[in-house]
């Protein structure tokens, strides 16, 4: 089993940056597919960005955050992060941590078999 516990969220300005963490246990993270995801009340799961293993995966990123957004890894403190600059009003939701073991970065939830409970990130104008 992966427990996965996201961190960071906040109250920001747009222009604005933070960044999430997302602290795994029962599994090194460099040795799972890792990904976050974002939604907001009455709307689908939305992907933004996710990572392969450390073996040679790659990262890849939702259209709407390529370029402001950066996936990373820190496999001595076992956490994923998500840098977030330039903040739109519309990155506004509920950003929530997924990892699963094949290894693979993938943009659709069904792959990831492990999810962390969410952080809100809330982007005022």
């Amino acid at each position: 089993q992966v427990q996965l516990v996201e961190s960071g969220g906040g109250l920001v300005q747009a222009g604005g940056s933070l960044r999430l963490s997302c602290a795994a246990s029962g599994r090194t993270v460099n040795s799972l597919a890792m990904g976050w995801f974002r939604q907001t009340p009455g709307k689908d799961r939305e992907f933004v960005a996710a990572i392969g293993w450390s073996g040679g995966g790659s990262t890849i990123y939702a259209d709407s955050v390529k370029g402001r957004f950066a996936i990373s890894r820190d496999n001595a403190k076992n956490t994923v992060y998500l840098q977030m600059n330039s903040l739109k009003a519309e990155d506004t939701a509920v950003y929530h941590c997924a990892a699963d073991s094949s290894l693979d970065a993938s943009a659709r939830a069904y792959h990831y078999a492990y999810w962390g409970q969410g952080t809100q990130v809330t982007v005022s104008s």
